[in-house]
């Protein structure tokens, strides 16, 4: 049996994204910012999209930039809202993604200051933390919704007053939350979030930025009057219009999908804690689709190698760092050892998953850990 475990990485496009999109690979191609009848189209199926997007999310249309995806949303909002904000210091969470870490080290390089935020060894940020970081005069700050590693859900809401008392800029990467998490209220919460479509069953290459009106952003990409004259460059109108519809619907099967991927992540855990009373689960207060755990004997590479062998699909982490041969970020932020940080793997369920899936995925991490430790032993 194959199984993918992986849903935090990347989800396939569901039936109704590619339906949505074939029409704009197709006779609906025209670039919408033509002003013919093939680029009317097109852009009215912009329009439409942006609409949605906006009714979704309880925002304004002009609220809404479509982007790449969640690394490019990221750059944006952070080196965009600091650049224009009368204080330009920056205050950013140790376990973001690495997106927004290193965009905010290069606005550091560009002079601003910027405090980073460690987290607790639940794996969340407090909004104490975030208080004591403030002290410095700070602009934007920046703490996501969900960890993208552990799954933990972060206190936005005593964060967010926190950055109003302060008259700060609350910035939340909203990208793993989209389908747990009720984003109407997050976006009441924030001055500005992050989406992205491939992980809610859209298709790679296609994202949006949310900025509320009276937060300062700069331009990001100059030489076209795209997006109000903020990210020149040609739409990808299909991805778009796909990115809308799977929006919606992650909101509006939110509730139902998050019981039913819960059940299958708890059943898993259960069995696999249960058998390897070593194996350690990691964070506390998580969304209902990830599962990470350290296994103490070799773990990380040695148990995704061997995982991989028997067809079950899982990371350790960011899919954009999983080359990367150092520590996971997120772990050392919560104040494990680097030793501890390099064995820990994620497991990720989604609306696809099936029972069966997810309890042969608990027999063969069991299998393969007990191997591990044989062979250490």
């Amino acid at each position: 049996m194959n199984v993918y475990l992986d849903y935090a990485a990347t989800t396939p496009p569901d039936k109704e994204s590619v339906e949505e999109m074939l029409p704009f690979l197709g006779e609906t191609f025209g670039n919408p910012d033509s002003l013919h009848s093939y680029g009317r189209k097109a852009a009215y199926a912009v329009t439409c999209a942006r609409d949605l997007v906006a009714q979704t999310l309880g925002v304004r249309a002009s609220e809404v930039y479509f982007t790449s995806g969640g690394t490019e949303a990221d750059n944006w909002a952070i080196r965009g809202i600091a650049a224009n904000s009368p204080y330009r210091g920056i205050v950013v969470s140790a376990i973001e993604h690495h997106a927004a870490l290193a965009a905010a080290e290069l606005a550091r390089k560009a002079g601003a200051n910027v405090s980073v935020v460690k987290a607790d060894g639940a794996g969340i940020v407090t909004a104490q933390a975030a208080e004591e970081a403030l002290g410095m005069p700070a602009g934007l700050v920046a703490v996501m919704a969900v960890n993208n590693e552990t799954g933990c859900i972060q206190p936005l809401r005593e964060i967010s007053a926190l950055c109003r008392e302060r008259g700060a800029v609350l910035f939340s990467d909203c990208v793993q939350a989209a389908g747990s998490l009720d984003l109407k209220e997050i976006c009441s919460l924030c001055g500005a979030i992050s989406l992205s479509g491939h992980k809610i069953y859209a298709p790679k290459g296609v994202g949006a930025l949310i900025v509320k009106k009276g937060v300062p952003l700069a331009p990001l990409v100059a030489g076209g009057e795209q997006e109000r004259g903020m990210r020149g460059g040609t739409l990808n109108v299909a991805g778009i219009v796909a990115f809308a519809g799977a929006l919606a619907r992650a909101q509006r099967y939110r509730e139902e999908n998050c019981r039913k991927i819960g059940a299958l992540r708890d059943a898993f855990e259960e069995r696999v804690l249960s058998a390897l009373p070593d194996v350690r689960r990691d964070g506390e207060n998580r969304v209902p689709g990830i599962s990470h755990l350290t296994f103490p004997a070799k773990g990380g590479e040695s148990m995704l190698a061997r995982l991989d062998l028997m067809g079950v699909a899982a990371s350790n982490g960011a899919a954009c760092s999983a080359q990367s041969a150092k520590p996971s970020h997120v772990l050392l932020a919560m104040g494990r050892t680097e030793d501890e940080a390099r064995k820990g793997v994620r497991f990720s369920f989604g609306k696809n998953t099936t029972e069966d899936e997810a309890l042969y995925a608990a027999e063969t991490v069991i299998t393969c850990y007990r191997t591990i430790k044989g062979e250490e032993g």
